[in-house]
């Protein structure tokens, strides 16, 4: 049995997740998915202009793991840029740099750091002891903890 893939920290969603060149029907047009981590990859490397170091202890990985993500997105990217591909920001196998969980009995709102839901997800809100928890989500994400959703298919 494989081990499972490591969770990469994302500080940042994106919240335009879809390119497509223009002049060209959407129907017409073939695609490129780009995971969330490798879109933060090229954020923190290129945008962010940090150097390889820095960015693979931001997202909580080794330095050649980075570079194999850092890779993977850039052969992406230009093969969209050259081929003519739209690009879709989908999926991947991350955490939030930061977790927003709510009580569902009482309303309360937390935070919980990248390494706190690795190691020990909250079961119980803080301030009154409910297992009532759920998290919070930037809109239109979503993922399930032991999960790797990828372009619309889902791994196990």
């Amino acid at each position: 049995m494989p081990r499972p893939p490591k969770w990469r920290c994302v500080s940042f969603m994106p919240q335009i997740t879809y390119f497509k060149p223009a002049g060209i029907p959407l129907a017409l047009l073939k695609e490129v998915c780009l995971s969330v981590e490798e879109a933060e990859a090229i954020r923190l490397k290129d945008l962010e202009g940090l150097e390889q170091e820095e960015c693979a202890q931001r997202m909580h990985i080794s330095r050649p793991t980075f570079h194999r993500v850092l890779g993977s997105a850039r052969k992406k990217v230009a093969e969209s840029l050259i081929n003519g591909k739209a690009i879709r920001i989908d999926g991947g196998n991350f955490g939030m740099a930061t977790s927003r969980f709510q009580c569902d009995d009482a309303g309360h709102q937390w935070d919980v750091p990248f390494e706190t839901m690795t190691a020990n997800p909250p079961l119980a809100c803080p301030v009154c002891n409910s297992p009532n928890i759920q998290p919070v989500y930037p809109t239109g994400i979503g993922f399930r903890r032991g999960w790797r959703r990828h372009c619309g298919r889902r791994w196990r």
